[in-house]
């Protein structure tokens, strides 16, 4: 019997399952950037690489501030970056705004979801973040849905080592039988949690490789819309 929920946020609340590159790069041709997707993806790693290695992303960051300076990173590994000055700010806003419409779109239809889940379960947020997520969540309403985040950058682990997820399951107080855990990664979420012995659901859209969008599993959603009926099935 389910008596608790961890939520993965990045590419499960806020963009429908689909990998935030894509999204990213969606708002990359919104702006009109010259660029081939093999480009884009190349400065997209760089990106989080160097995210990873310095603290660029502060807690008081919101989503749209975090968004600003990924992209004006990620610009600056572009193999000709762009040295004009007003282009460069044009696109970094035009860019983020796009993200974070679309990723405000993803959290109001996740929201009356997540309201509907919080009157009957215990919720966690587990994510491998930048250490500004309660921020995020502040800012678009839904912190108070969540009875703790156990966030990457915080506490010094990422996924896909299960130790994330432990540490949200001893917050929750209970036996990882009793937790479904829902994710959009299968590798990072979703494996992970079924070595603890949860219960898990895949929320599936498009991944960062064709050998990702290949792979199925018995459980699997593609709306965070589902939840509450795989739930009663259970």
């Amino acid at each position: 019997m389910i008596k608790g929920l961890i939520f993965d946020y990045g590419g499960t609340l806020d963009s429908r399952g689909v990998h935030w590159s894509e999204v990213l790069w969606q708002g990359f041709q919104h702006a009109g950037v010259p660029i081939n997707k093999e480009t884009f993806r190349m400065a997209y790693v760089e990106g989080e690489r160097a995210l990873a290695r310095e603290r660029i992303i502060l807690p008081q960051d919101n989503f749209h501030a975090l968004l600003r300076k990924k992209v004006d990173l990620e610009l600056g590994f572009l193999p000709e970056p762009p040295q004009d000055k007003l282009t460069r700010s044009q696109w970094v806003e035009q860019i983020a705004a796009y993200c974070d419409n679309a990723a405000r779109s993803c959290i109001d239809e996740a929201r009356p979801v997540l309201e509907q889940l919080h009157e009957r379960y215990p919720m966690m947020l587990v994510s491998n973040f930048y250490g500004n997520i309660d921020e995020v969540l502040r800012g678009y309403g839904i912190r108070h849905l969540f009875k703790g985040i156990i966030e990457s950058a915080v506490v010094g682990v990422r996924k896909p080592n299960p130790t994330l997820f432990k540490l949200g399951i001893d917050v929750l107080e209970l036996e990882p039988s009793e937790v479904l855990i829902v994710g959009d990664s299968l590798r990072k979420d979703i494996e992970p949690a079924e070595k603890l012995g949860c219960k898990v659901l895949w929320l599936k859209g498009k991944g960062w490789t064709e050998e990702e969008d290949n792979q199925t599993h018995p459980n699997t959603i593609t709306s965070i819309t589902q939840v509450p009926g795989f739930l009663n099935t259970l």
